[in-house]
């Protein structure tokens, strides 16, 4: 076991298995030293989405949840590419979109649930740059989605 998955147990987080695309494109891209992997919407451990709308009905604390779930879901893409997320260099870039109502403008809270679980994760090395975009919609009616790029060896 992986340092890092020691990490997920001691947290109580248990990685699902990496989501399948449901479009025409591939889950996950290896580049040099570079993984990208597309966008994960929210789903929990039961493959439930997570849907709704930010300001309208779904809340903050909701939004976060849903983010942590899209920033395990990530992570689940990354140890199908690598094979052991000890391999992560680091993370370099997150890309969180989340569906809002015109007035809502939280959307940096709603991605510092993914944030912040990378980080408990995996330390320094979950430290990223990052975008929170607020959006009209999303697939399949999620309530978040979040696309990331990780430095690998």
């Amino acid at each position: 076991m992986s340092a890092i998955d020691q990490r997920l147990a001691e947290l109580g987080l248990k990685l699902p298995e990496a989501p399948q695309p449901v479009a025409n494109y591939v889950p996950y891209l290896l580049s040099g030293d570079q993984l990208f992997v597309s966008g994960q919407v929210a789903k929990d451990g039961m493959g439930t989405i997570l849907t709704g709308t930010l300001g309208a009905g779904v809340s903050i604390e909701e939004g976060q949840e849903a983010a942590r779930h899209c920033a395990l879901n990530l992570l689940a893409q990354a140890k199908a590419a690598l094979g052991d997320l000890s391999r992560i260099v680091q993370v370099l870039r997150l890309t969180g979109f989340v569906a809002s109502a015109p007035d809502f403008t939280d959307h940096p809270k709603v991605i510092n649930g993914a944030s912040d679980l990378l980080v408990a994760v995996l330390g320094d090395a979950g430290r990223h740059t990052r975008s929170a975009v607020g959006v009209a919609s999303l697939p399949l009616n999620a309530c978040v989605e979040i696309d990331a790029i990780f430095k690998i060896r």
